[in-house]
């Protein structure tokens, strides 16, 4: 994880909020203009009491009045449409970022996605991006409403006597300046690890839960319980290291307004008895002090708060910073499928040799068979030829053309890739299989899932085509799950299709059934079919192996 300081964090998310400028303008003059009329009230009581009093010059009791009233019902529509805006401007800018996150998955995926911690992930895709609303709604605009009061209330006092508006100045630095900073010092990178924890949380219950029947068959539960335990408590130790820190800058926050308030008591006192300012200076200016550090206030208690929001907004950047280690392809060549050529193919993971010096044709209207050991590299071989990786050495042709210079579009619209671990989304069946073609009619969709022998199994469910698939499609057998991924495969009709093992939760009735929708199809397709089973490999028309890397 990239660590960026807590300023170019703040600088990199208030850029995002250009393109609503026009509404964080009116939220802090809305803003400004509701802690004036806010403060205003108290003050103009304070102008009552000199009148009453008859110890300076005041206006007439009944325009303070009048100014009061209006003032307590302007000070409540200012502080709603205040509100309103920063939400606005919050909400706005998650859907932003989200978008912005889920762009930026897409183009790492798959390669820079694999072996990725799925729980941190979705914690950073929800929590962090929510915590980043505390930045949106409550930091950007108290910030530029605490520096704008703090001027103004500082040249009202000083108005009065010079001494008295450097004593209210410092008081708003020390409060809504040096209060948080040092909170935020104290605190280090507390916010950070919370963030990382609660996301190693998140990846650690969301694991306990896709392998909830191996904890139950196994009696794992109460292990697996108490290491959940474990991870919690630590959270919660971190947490309360916070919250103890939060504590402690409240309690310094009202310490220091006594401690200013009795100074400027002081020195308007003193100021007095030397004839320097009359008593409505002494009274006012204190009225003023005590009343306008609401805003300054915020500030300080946003100081460790914001660790937290700094740490989700570094885990947000890190993933929009990310590169990707194959980028999209969006001006390339859009060519035919005329046959895919491997010339020379070296592939290294990890510095980790996986092919080596793989020469090999799939031609046009033909089914090529790869068989080989686990781990040989025929999986890799597949996804080279999807160009979900780029080669180390050597090249990956289709029609003749680097895969490297098509375009990406063009190069998913010519293929299919089924595996045998399909992901079926949280929806209907018939979704599910539309995820390959989304404009296909129903029509489509049956004959596609009949070729892949599942149409009578989905007849037979209560809603048929509109049955709703369970999360993770647990609802579905692997048998079942790896059909509709071959109905996927069927209904996108790309000229070359990739099978990775797809027969291999099949019975033999199933795999009879859908190798001969594959042979009926050769004259407008090439296979390539990746598979252990020697049955499979019946219909292919030539077939390769793959040992340790190599062409055999």
């Amino acid at each position: 994880m990239k660590k960026r300081s807590d300023l170019a964090v703040m600088g990199r998310l208030i850029g995002l909020v250009k393109p609503l400028l026009g509404f964080m303008i009116a939220a802090i003059a809305m803003g400004v203009a509701g802690f004036l009329t806010a403060q205003f009230i108290t003050i103009f009581a304070g102008y009552a009491m000199v009148r009453i009093l008859n110890v300076g010059p005041a206006p007439s009791l009944g325009f303070l009045f009048l100014c009061m009233g209006l003032f307590a019902v302007a000070r409540g529509i200012l502080r709603y449409a205040e509100q309103a805006c920063n939400h606005f401007i919050a909400f706005k800018l998650l859907a932003l970022i989200r978008d912005k996150v889920f762009a930026a998955l897409r183009r790492l995926a798959p390669a820079k996605l694999e072996g990725r911690d799925k729980g941190d992930l979705i914690s950073v895709t929800t929590s962090d991006i929510e915590l980043l609303e505390v930045f949106y709604a409550h930091t950007i605009s108290p910030i530029a409403i605490a520096a704008i009061m703090s001027l103004i209330m500082s040249l009202f006092i000083g108005s009065y006597h010079w001494a008295l508006g450097v004593l209210a100045a410092i008081a708003f630095l020390t409060i809504g300046v040096v209060v948080p900073v040092v909170a935020a010092k104290t605190g280090g990178n507390r916010g950070l690890e919370y963030r990382t924890q609660s996301g190693a949380l998140s990846a650690f219950v969301l694991d306990s839960l896709r392998g909830l029947g191996e904890l139950i068959q196994y009696n794992a539960g109460a292990q697996r319980m108490d290491e959940m335990d474990t991870h919690t408590a630590a959270l919660l130790k971190k947490e309360k290291r916070m919250k103890q820190a939060l504590g402690t800058a409240t309690a310094s926050t009202g310490a220091l307004i006594l401690i200013f308030s009795m100074a400027m008591l002081a020195t308007a006192s003193v100021l007095y008895q030397s004839g320097a300012i009359g008593f409505d200076g002494l009274l006012i200016s204190l009225i003023a002090l005590m009343s306008s550090f609401g805003p300054v206030v915020a500030l300080a208690n946003l100081g460790s708060t914001l660790q937290q929001t700094f740490a989700a907004g570094n885990r947000v950047l890190d993933v929009l910073d990310e590169e990707p280690i194959v980028a999209e392809n969006t001006t390339g060549e859009t060519v035919e499928f005329e046959g895919a050529t491997c010339r020379n193919v070296s592939f290294r993971y990890d510095e980790q040799p996986i092919l080596k010096n793989i020469n090999l044709d799939f031609a046009k209207n033909q089914i090529i068979g790869i068989t080989g050991r686990s781990g040989s590299g025929k999986s890799t071989l597949l996804k080279l030829l999807m160009r979900f990786w780029d080669t180390t050495e050597g090249q990956v042709e289709i029609s003749g053309t680097d895969v490297r210079n098509i375009r990406t579009s063009c190069l998913r619209q010519m293929q299919s890739y089924v595996t045998q671990e399909t992901y079926l989304f949280h929806d209907s069946i018939e979704a599910n299989v539309k995820i390959a073609r989304p404009d296909a009619t129903r029509e489509q969709v049956v004959e596609a899932c009949k070729k892949a022998s599942v149409h009578d199994f989905i007849m037979s469910l209560p809603k048929g085509y509109d049955t709703p698939v369970g999360e993770l499609g647990d609802t579905l057998s692997g048998g079942e799950r790896q059909r509709l991924g071959i109905a996927r495969a069927f209904l996108h009709d790309a000229p070359l299709i990739l099978l990775d093992e797809p027969t291999s939760n099949l019975d033999s009735l199933n795999e009879a059934v859908i190798l001969q929708s594959l042979h009926q199809q050769r004259e407008n397709k090439t296979v390539v079919l990746v598979s252990h089973r020697a049955s499979t490999m019946q219909i292919a028309d030539v077939t390769h192996s793959v040992e340790h890397g190599r062409l055999s």
